[in-house]
């Protein structure tokens, strides 16, 4: 969490982005989010946060969900939960940039398929903007990929999470669309996906049941950067990788 704080200025000043997106559903060690973590991701230079399966595992960020359009939760992970999972700000430029927030349905729980909500959400959305940034926060990167294909030349990028782990994968589709199986995670890289390595060991090893405890070591700040034209085109997708700290 701190890293994030402390990398958002920074990278804003460095690359001048006109949005910044950040899937914050593991700020609060791994276990959801705080309304303080999520205010405090947005003072520090976030425009939007997304979430993912974790998103409601703190009732008391269910009123942050309700009374912030900013933070989102996945749109398809259910169909009476707070929140919403679309939002269209207004960016810097001049530019007004649509994100959706969608879960898979590959081992992970989701009250409808990505897919079939991704097609409403986004014909409604290009009513307002071309300029639209899809999270999707999937295990399977067969899903990822075929989602990103589904969308292609529809959305200006597809960006997986949930991983916790970055691929190699970055490319701009045939239709315009910017792409990446994951981006990976801002946090503890010396751990098993920011996890101490001890309890997942000893889990591994018995089959014993272990509590998980958050790692410290080698942390680092990672995050993608997508060029696109006004038509909402992408021309360029960058991932970046810096040690928490460094300028």
């Amino acid at each position: 969490m701190r890293a994030a704080e402390d990398a958002l200025p920074r990278l804003r000043a460095e690359h001048e982005p006109d949005i910044v997106v950040v899937n914050a559903e593991n700020a609060a060690h791994g276990s959801g989010t705080t309304p303080k973590q999520a205010e405090a991701l947005l003072v520090a230079g976030a425009d939007v946060l997304t979430g993912g399966n974790h998103t409601f595992r703190r009732p008391e960020f269910f009123t942050t969900l309700e009374e912030d359009s900013r933070v989102l939760r996945p749109a398809n992970l259910t169909t009476r939960g707070p929140g919403s999972g679309t939002v269209v700000v207004d960016a810097r430029g001049g530019f007004r940039v649509g994100v959706i927030n969608l879960i898979g349905s590959v081992f992970i729980d989701a009250a409808q398929s990505p897919f079939a909500v991704a097609d409403d959400l986004v014909d409604r959305m290009r009513r307002e903007t071309p300029l639209i940034i899809v999270d999707i926060h999937a295990e399977a990167t067969s899903e990822k990929i075929a989602l990103a294909r589904h969308l292609d030349g529809r959305v200006t990028a597809v960006l997986g999470t949930h991983t916790h782990v970055p691929t190699a994968d970055e490319k701009v589709l045939a239709g315009g669309t910017a792409y990446i199986s994951d981006i990976g995670m801002t946090g503890p890289h010396d751990s098993v996906i920011g996890v101490r390595e001890e309890p997942v060991l000893r889990r591994f090893l018995t089959g014993l049941p272990a509590r998980w405890e958050p790692a410290t070591g080698d942390v680092r700040v990672q995050a993608v950067l997508v060029r696109a034209q006004p038509d909402g085109r992408a021309t360029a997708i960058e991932r970046i990788d810096l040690p928490a700290g460094s300028d």
